[in-house]
């Protein structure tokens, strides 16, 4: 008997399952969404996603469900978006539906909406014009901040040369250096390599990036309520974004002080004087808070992010040296190893050009961008996605799209040479997004680069103790962010 009573009970509890479940399947399968894996309750698609490779985890998807599938975080629907055209037509063609910022929690539950890069509607309109615009006027526009970023390019190449042609790993010293670009740019000045509170704020902004991209950080981008009563270091994140809060508060008060209101000298005076002019607008969006979580988002968005594109960039070259050769010869051919780089000779540089372009391609830096959000109701291809849904656009899967590039899964800078050796655009290019919220920083960036690039191949062979193949320098599409293998290499004067 008792026997029988316990089979009976399982009977019983399998049986409840299997209606839960059968009945979720059908409510799932009524909403009118793309297709996609069916989701189990609670959890959604949690078991379809391998943690620690998410961004693997979607192209293989895509590979099942074709270029829009749903995918269930939790008991939230999120779309992906996959190929060229259909990334095209959501960002460009429709883009103002797709127009918002989607979900980051790791980020997110700190910002709280505030800031730049994870707000939306009026603010992030008004957060974005301005800092669009005063990046130009401070980050390109003017002939003395190309000099910022010369310089510190020159400070880089008089550390690689103190290294004596001794194998190390260049990514602390990049870090250092682009992070130093931007406080020019936002405080109007730099700091010493080994200055203590300048060291604290790379850690930081390093530590925040690592915790999005791990596994507890992917966990919480899928699960983020459950996540917030789940003890473990992805939480951690919030305290960090406290601490370089804290740090550009203090610098911020400093620029009070010196504050003169017809000549703003930097980012943060020409905020400042906004938030002087509107004090008196109760709707005003130019309060100190923005101003300190708009520095954080810059901060986290664009230093790691040209750090480890540049480390791509190298360890390219050391598995590709006939390519090094070629940058060599147009470098020797259009500067010479006298003078300095400036952005005037990028127009002389097709092949440098192209080259850059290409590492930003295959190596895929942000694999799946940072997610959308529909603003409103919207059909695509068919299908209805309501109002408030996140969308992921992988665009490593544009960067691989057979019917843009020639060679998709190569490392080839011709994708981005005509038949005359000349550097063409590609619209299937998407590094730095597209539509309203691609990078407010692209310029800046795009110039950091190519000096930084150029200034280093200018006064360096680049060579390694260890023989480097393909597959060390193909994308590993792990996490948010695509980071290069570890390497050490030399720096050979020339």
């Amino acid at each position: 008997m008792e026997l029988t009573g316990l089979l009976t009970a399982v009977l019983i509890l399998l049986s409840c399952c299997y209606f839960i479940y059968s009945t979720w399947k059908t409510m799932y399968r009524k909403r009118g969404l793309p297709p996609g894996p069916t989701p189990l309750p609670l959890i959604g698609n949690l078991l379809n996603i391998k943690m620690g490779s998410m961004a693997n985890s979607f192209v293989k998807l895509s590979e099942q469900y074709g270029s829009v599938y749903t995918l269930y975080f939790g008991l939230n629907p999120i779309i992906v978006i996959c190929g060229y055209e259909a990334v095209k037509e959501a960002l460009i063609d429709q883009n103002d539906d797709f127009g918002a910022r989607g979900k980051l929690p790791t980020i997110s539950q700190f910002t709280k909406g505030y800031g730049l890069s994870l707000a939306n509607g009026e603010r992030w309109k008004k957060m974005r014009t301005f800092t669009f615009k005063t990046l130009k006027d401070f980050g390109l526009g003017k002939k003395s901040n190309e000099w910022k970023i010369q310089e510190e390019a020159q400070c880089v190449v008089e550390e690689f040369r103190k290294s004596q042609g001794h194998p190390l790993n260049p990514s602390a010293m990049f870090m250092d250096a682009f992070s130093n670009i931007l406080c020019s740019i936002l405080f109007g000045d730099r700091y010493d390599y080994t200055d203590r509170r300048f060291k604290k704020l790379l850690f930081i902004t390093e530590e925040i990036f690592r915790l999005t991209s791990s596994t507890w950080g992917q966990v919480q981008t899928i699960l983020p309520t459950l996540m917030s009563y789940i003890p473990g270091p992805h939480h951690k994140a919030v305290s960090f974004s406290e601490e370089m809060v804290e740090f550009v508060a203090e610098i911020v008060k400093s620029c009070q002080q010196t504050l003169d209101l017809s000549k703003p000298k930097h980012f943060v005076d020409c905020f400042l004087i906004k938030i002087e002019k509107e004090k008196d607008d109760p709707n005003t969006e130019f309060t100190m808070k923005n101003l300190l979580y708009t520095i954080h988002n810059l901060f986290v968005a664009a230093t790691e992010t040209l750090s480890i594109s540049l480390q791509h960039t190298l360890l390219s070259l050391l598995v590709y040296p006939e390519i090094e050769d070629k940058l060599h010869e147009e470098i020797d051919r259009v500067i010479g190893r006298d003078r300095m780089v400036n952005m005037e000779d990028k127009f002389n540089m097709p092949y440098t050009q192209a080259v850059i372009h290409e590492v930003q391609r295959f190596c895929d830096i942000v694999p799946f961008n940072v997610p959308h959000m529909v603003t409103k109701d919207t059909m695509f291809r068919g299908y209805h996605i309501p109002k408030g849904t996140d969308v992921y656009t992988l665009l490593c899967i544009v960067h691989r799209d057979s019917t843009q590039f020639s060679t998709p899964y190569k490392f080839n800078p011709n994708h981005f040479l005509d038949e005359n050796g000349q550097f063409k655009k590609n619209e299937a290019f998407m590094a730095f997004s597209v539509g309203k919220r691609s990078c407010p920083g692209e310029g800046v960036a795009r110039m950091e680069l190519f000096i930084f690039l150029t200034t280093i191949l200018q006064n360096f062979k680049l060579t390694s103790q260890i023989k480097f193949s393909e597959a060390d320098v193909a994308p590993k599409l792990k996490g948010f962010l695509n980071v290069p293998i570890k390497y050490e290499l030399s720096f050979i004067p020339r």
